[in-house]
């Protein structure tokens, strides 16, 4: 996706962007590394400031470089990215890392591009973004793999997402991915008004 589809998204409607519950990719960065991996649970919490909540598995390095940083960016890839997110949820980036010397972006050719407001990468091509800061709450990290964080910036692509609401009409390849199980995704429908249902 071009920059030119790019527009920020006001911070009380970024709820909107993760209320239908997408796959996403946390993406991280410290100390002059960086990774990126698959997220199925993760959800808006609140509004005003708005807040969301991912789990992030103990092994996984995303997690050691959040943790580290404190901050980190929720992409939300489309369907024309599902072979991306199959690869970055299924491979190690600290293997790759110590393995050939290069992280996930660099092994799997993806693009980015800087964030507004922290470090953490941003993947092109996904459909919104979401910039995050970590709410400390260790117990919830080690008991649950639970962190929570404060949105301090949001992204949309335009052609999908524009005056708070999703529009994927004609727009096949940009529609958001839901994680099923075993590497399948569903991706989302077309929208149902229930206003206009009789009861």
């Amino acid at each position: 996706m071009s920059e030119s589809h790019r527009r920020s998204v006001p911070l009380p409607k970024a709820y909107r962007l993760l209320n239908h519950g997408p796959t996403v990719l946390v993406s991280a960065a410290h100390g002059g590394e960086r990774n990126i991996m698959a997220a199925a649970w993760a959800m808006p919490l609140d509004f005003e400031p708005p807040k969301i909540a991912v789990v992030l598995d103990k092994s996984t390095w995303t997690r050691q470089l959040l943790e580290a940083a404190g901050t980190f960016v929720l992409n939300v890839p489309c369907a024309a990215q599902a072979d991306i997110v199959q690869t970055v949820g299924s491979t190690s980036g600290l293997a790759l890392n110590r393995e050939l010397g290069r992280d996930k972006f660099q092994v799997y050719g993806l693009p980015t591009f800087p964030a507004e407001l922290i470090e953490a990468p941003m993947l092109e091509g996904c459909v919104a973004w979401l910039e995050c800061r970590l709410l400390p709450e260790p117990d919830n990290h080690q008991q649950y793999d639970l962190f929570l964080a404060e949105v301090i910036a949001a992204q949309a692509d335009e052609r999908v997402f524009s005056d708070g609401r999703w529009h994927f009409e004609g727009q096949d390849a940009l529609r958001t991915l839901h994680h099923v199980a075993g590497g399948h995704f569903l991706k989302i429908g077309d929208p149902v008004d229930g206003r206009t249902l009789d009861m």
